[in-house]
């Protein structure tokens, strides 16, 4: 008979050993791996548990046992804790850190119960010696916490069973299904066997759990080293797919909707639980520019507005094929390009404007203007040019810092005189113009006038001096012909830029219309 209790011992060491081989191979390879943490306790607490269940089954008296068993309480209450934990990670859930530690607190109080059975006997009622079978073993009678620790353990467990069942069908290849099958059997193996020894069907009182874990370990075992357990997979979708910042829509060959994440739900409000199976052109609407894009599958920008904010999208098709090379399917992507656009918004107004004056800079303007001008057939466009008067007596004078705060105060006076759809620029040095799209010559004449008076009103302040200046104007105006828009406006600058000497010609502070000359 002790050939049996050999077998036994053997049985439970090559469990603990195992165990402990899992355990380094997880510490090595799977550090950063989604369950990886937990099932690294779990490992290391079941070599623990089950190397001092072989001490225990190789003592002859009842001390060396008891000893030993409670060695296996200091571990083994926290191991279907940490199962369930790596079941939840493993499937990419995660409970807060406060739902976490309350699963702890029934281990806990087991361990106490368990050390001081002595004093109330809430665990074992009786812990005796059984001479009975070929080999000696503990004779345990159970108290009323043991089947309270029995049942958290049998819930932990069941409860990770079913999070890894719940998975399968998001499994998507038989590597990921054979994974979830091969871990389900492994926690099962010790349910199966502690349920035998609870209910004393166990050969000689043995306990089963110890021994099935080297059962269980194998499975772990091959699901960790034959399917590669916790690689982020698509079991983990949750994980990957819904937490991804840009939209996803998954659409089968026949172009229904077969998936689409959270972040879809922010760009098309539309999608919802009855849009999966249905047409992705039926789920937006026929009409609009994405049912458009989505039936000509044009990769291109789209824009939204999403809290009174402009939200930029980049849209693209990527086509799913299976290992044949067949279409099964396409993967519609929202990429945000927010932060790209305006950034390049930035950079063309940087580019567009005179960092002095804050106008647009001369190649901007003549930009700017001959665009609004082409789009003016049958209508007045004028042209205001006007700068400042002495202004290289303002230099000499004050300085050049002055001559730049005069300047900035001239540009804003200007600025504060134009409608949103006038386009000013600094034309040179102390030059400006203005382009007025649908504004007569009169109109132009009496603008410039009254810019021409706030310049002459209003002074610039540079330390304890308070600088006045004049700006003289020279205005130019035509009706706007298609077939000849393109040379317009070189020549109303031109005609600008005359009556502006005209102006100067004229003592200076004065408005000149060019068709007066």
């Amino acid at each position: 008979m002790l050939d049996e209790l050999f077998v036994y011992i053997l049985a439970v060491s090559i469990a603990s050993i195992l165990s402990f081989l899992l355990f380094l191979y997880a510490q090595f390879r799977l550090k950063d791996a989604p369950g990886a943490h937990p099932y690294m306790l779990a490992t290391l607490f079941s070599a623990v548990f089950t190397f001092s269940y072989a001490l225990e089954l190789s003592s002859t008296s009842l001390e060396r046992m008891i000893f030993w068993l409670n060695i296996e309480y200091l571990v083994l209450p926290f191991i279907p804790v940490f199962i369930f934990l790596m079941c939840l990670e493993y499937t990419g859930l995660k409970l807060k850190q406060r739902k976490r530690l309350l699963l702890f607190i029934v281990p806990i109080i087991t361990i106490f119960i368990h050390g001081t059975n002595e004093l109330h006997r809430l665990y074992y009622t009786s812990i005796q010696l059984n001479n009975d079978g070929p080999f000696p073993t503990l004779k345990l009678e159970h108290g009323p916490w043991f089947y309270v620790h029995s049942l958290f353990l049998f819930m932990c467990l069941m409860m990770s069973v079913i999070v890894l069942l719940s998975q399968l069908k998001k499994a998507a290849s038989f590597r990921f299904r054979m994974q979830i099958i091969l871990m389900t059997a492994g926690i099962l193996t010790p349910i199966i066997a502690n349920y035998y020894y609870v209910n004393g069907l166990s050969p000689h009182g043995i306990d089963l759990g110890p021994v099935s874990m080297s059962i269980s370990f194998l499975f772990h075992g091959a699901a960790l080293v034959s399917y590669q357990m916790f690689n982020v997979t698509p079991i983990a979708r949750d994980t990957v797919f819904e937490k991804m910042k840009n939209g996803v829509i998954v659409l089968n060959q026949n172009g229904m909707i077969v998936d689409y994440n959270d972040a879809m739900l922010a760009i098309i409000p539309a999608l919802n639980s009855q849009s999966i199976g249905k047409s992705i052109v039926d789920a937006v609407g026929k009409t609009g520019p994405l049912a458009e894009i989505f039936m000509l599958e044009r990769e291109c920008d789209y824009e939204i507005c999403r809290d009174e904010e402009r939200v930029y999208f980049q849209i693209q098709f990527s086509t799913v094929t299976n290992k044949n090379n067949y279409e099964i399917g396409k993967i519609i992507t929202f990429v945000d390009v927010t932060e790209k656009v305006d950034l390049q918004k930035k950079l063309k107004t940087l580019a567009s404007i005179d960092g002095l004056s804050q106008v647009y800079n001369r190649t901007f303007f003549m930009q700017e203007s001959e665009r609004v001008i082409g789009s003016l057939n049958g209508r007045d466009v004028s042209i205001i040019m006007f700068d400042i008067d002495h202004f290289k007596k303002i230099n000499d004078t004050f300085g050049h810092e002055a001559g730049d705060k005069v300047l900035t105060h001239i540009a804003s006076t200007a600025k504060e005189s134009l409608r949103t759809n006038d386009i000013m620029g600094r034309y040179g040095g102390e030059e400006f113009i203005i382009c007025l799209p649908d504004t007569s010559l009169t109109e132009a004449y009496e603008l410039a006038q009254s810019i021409r008076v706030r310049i002459s009103q209003h002074s610039t302040t540079y330390y304890n001096d308070e600088i006045y200046v004049t700006s003289s104007f020279g205005i130019s105006s035509a009706l706007i012909r298609k077939e000849d828009s393109h040379n317009t406006l070189e020549v109303l600058i031109r005609e600008a830029d005359q009556a502006l000497y005209e102006s100067k010609s004229k003592g200076r502070n004065y408005v000149a219309i060019y068709e007066d000359i």
